[in-house]
């Protein structure tokens, strides 16, 4: 128990004692004063055995400041029974008659609150859980959910691992559930046991414990309180630590973290999150994943040099004393003979570098995190992937420096490989991941050499399986981002690059607005005038017939109007003598649209437009007017 809630229990045990010893010494209402002594006494022995307990602060200072309240009005009126001057100064000492019954109550209600408080602080006392049957303490009447709330950070104190387990689960739901709630949670200092949880319990105490400091990340203050209170060195040393079905949670909390507030993506790219993340997408991904490996912390490290003296120290000194060097692989049952699990056989010659190697592994324990996670099943396999290409999107947000960190990685090729093969959340998350490296980059040159260059074959994997998609044209969760980067891309291709162009103009086709509306948006940045090969791109788009389609879209787009209007402009201003323009009436169309105030006045088009509608007219024939 801190000095804190030790001073503050000082003042309520010295005016229990001084209630007492007044009420003993009172000259009238002595029956009521008896009455009072005797609830004061009680008041202090609780308020004593509350000062020998590891109190939890927070309803602590509520409960000792209403005591201290209590007892003061509880002297005040004892104090007048002690005045034994006559009865004409008891007469203007007059005592209501409903005094004595409302500090009674007083009393009575300061008393279950400070048993509450004993019995929260020390649930071990009360392993059966009944506490949770006496009710709500009189302090939290006018709101419940703060004694639940209370009450769960209680035992996440001092509960066993089975009720800190509990405590966390529903500490999860009521935060997932209300922000109110949420935020109740951190103001009531419930943060730093669920780090303690998360750091120390086992597995079902840490995934409830990432879960519920997850769900507490509503808003850009309670993720500030959650970084001030070390949660980014908590969460990126989970990373390292099996199982995956607790890694999995803990990676999705450090996406809902960077995506409720990105100021502090680059707290966790400084615990090296982002290569933790990208080892756990490339697990059995990509055939190089051993260089991402996520081996746990040794108790100390040894050097190859180390351990190549050790193993030959000990191979002079014979086989028997070999054999204390590090753990005895050969007593595992399940290792088949060492055949079969990457651990050296037990005849093979003791002075091979490779046994030497694999010894090393086995004493740091990489072998042994490698086997739990080869033995995870699929499902959990694909959802830490899914939560760690997840949270890999919400830290690439805006973020030049990770997206360099992630593409100077296999991460890439990691993401290209799953969206071929992957299926459903994995999937999803890496195409949002492709997604926002590829905006990231649009708006950074530096970022585009090296990550998108053309000869790269993470790039033209990755634009590979984007275009595969693209062409498939499902409307479904991965067309709308990866239509999206083939557009931010638009910059990276060659004019070799003929196949891009071509799928994007179909999806002008009658299809769902916000297919369309993602294609014109993507096709606007191959026809800009900052694309070098805009004139080439503009050709593409109308032997792809979408002069016909964007001229449709300018009349009937409704929410697609005015990006129709600007690619149709950039389209007309770079190839104005085409035929096709002229054959699908686009003269006619720009010159409507700039009698359309809405259009005509829109800041995307104000000045395109006219030069778009000069140009035509200059090229095409009059008639067609």
């Amino acid at each position: 128990m801190s000095e804190a809630v030790k001073s503050m229990l000082a003042k309520p045990i010295q005016l229990a004692d001084h209630v007492a010893k007044a009420a003993g010494a009172a000259l009238s209402y002595r029956a009521e004063c008896t009455e009072i002594k005797t609830k004061a006494e009680h008041l202090a022995s609780l308020l004593r055995q509350a000062a020998r307990s590891d109190l939890y602060e927070r309803p602590a200072a509520r409960v000792t400041e209403e005591t201290a309240q209590a007892l003061s009005k509880a002297l005040s009126l004892i104090s007048k029974c002690r005045d034994h001057n006559g009865i004409l100064r008891r007469l203007f000492n007059i005592i209501p008659a409903g005094s004595f019954p409302r500090v009674v109550d007083q009393l009575d209600n300061s008393i279950q609150n400070v048993s509450w408080l004993i019995r929260i602080s020390s649930p071990d006392n009360d392993p059966d859980g009944e506490s949770d049957l006496h009710g709500l303490p009189n302090i939290a009447q006018n709101e419940p959910i703060l004694f639940l709330i209370w009450d769960h950070i209680a035992k996440l104190h001092t509960g066993s691992p089975e009720a800190r387990a509990d405590s966390a689960s529903n500490l999860a739901s009521m935060a997932r559930d209300n922000d109110h709630f949420a935020r109740k949670i951190i103001e009531e200092d419930g943060v730093a046991p669920l780090l303690r949880l998360l750091k120390e319990s086992r597995d079902e105490g840490r995934e409830a414990a990432a879960r519920a400091l997850g769900y507490l990340a509503r808003d850009k203050e309670s993720v500030a309180r959650l970084v001030q209170a070390g949660i980014c060195s908590v969460l990126a040393k989970s990373l390292k630590e099996p199982p995956m079905k607790v890694q999995a949670v803990v990676a999705w909390a450090i996406g809902e973290l960077c995506a409720k507030n990105p100021d502090f993506q680059d707290s966790f790219a400084e615990n090296h999150v982002v290569r933790l993340l990208v080892g756990h997408v490339a697990f059995e991904t990509i055939q190089e994943h051993s260089k991402y490996s996520i081996p746990t912390a040794p108790a100390k490290a040894m050097s190859l040099h180390s351990v190549v003296l050790a193993h030959t120290k000990s191979v002079r000194l014979g086989s028997s004393d070999a054999q204390n060097f590090g753990p005895n692989i050969n007593s595992n049952k399940n290792n088949n003979n060492g055949t079969g699990n990457g651990l050296p056989k037990p005849n093979a010659p003791k002075t091979h570098i490779h046994s030497v190697v694999q010894s090393a592994m086995v004493t740091n324990g990489s072998v042994g995190v490698t086997r739990g996670r080869l033995s995870e099943d699929a499902e959990t396999k694909a959802q830490l992937k899914a939560m760690a290409a997840y949270a890999l999107w919400c830290l690439a947000k805006d973020n030049v420096n990770i997206c360099k960190s992630i593409t100077e990685s296999r991460a890439l090729l990691c993401f290209a490989t799953l969206l071929e093969k992957g299926t459903g959340e994995v999937q999803k998350y890496s195409a949002l991941a492709v997604m926002e490296i590829a905006r990231v980059a649009e708006h950074n040159l530096a970022l585009r050499q090296s990550a998108f260059k053309p000869s790269s074959p993470a790039a033209k994997a990755v634009v590979e399986q984007l275009l595969r998609i693209v062409q498939i044209g499902v409307y479904d969760e991965l067309l709308l981002p990866c239509i999206t980067s083939l557009g931010c891309l638009a910059r990276t291709f060659q004019a070799s690059e003929t196949r891009i162009v071509g799928p994007l103009v179909q999806l002008l086709d009658e299809r769902e607005p916000p297919v369309a509306k993602e294609a014109v948006i993507a096709l606007t940045k191959f026809a800009c005038t900052e694309n070098h090969l805009h004139v080439t791109h503009c050709k593409t788009i109308i032997e792809g017939g979408g002069a016909r389609h964007l001229v449709q879209l300018v009349y009937l787009g409704d929410q697609i109007q005015i990006e129709a209007l600007v690619l149709l402009c950039y389209v007309a201003l770079h190839v104005p003598d085409s035929e096709e323009l002229e054959q699908a009436g686009v003269l006619a169309v720009l010159l409507w649209a700039s009698k359309q105030a809405h259009m005509a006045q829109d800041v995307k088009v104000e000045n395109l437009l006219p030069e778009a509608k000069a140009r035509v007219e200059l090229f095409q024939s009059r008639g067609t007017r």
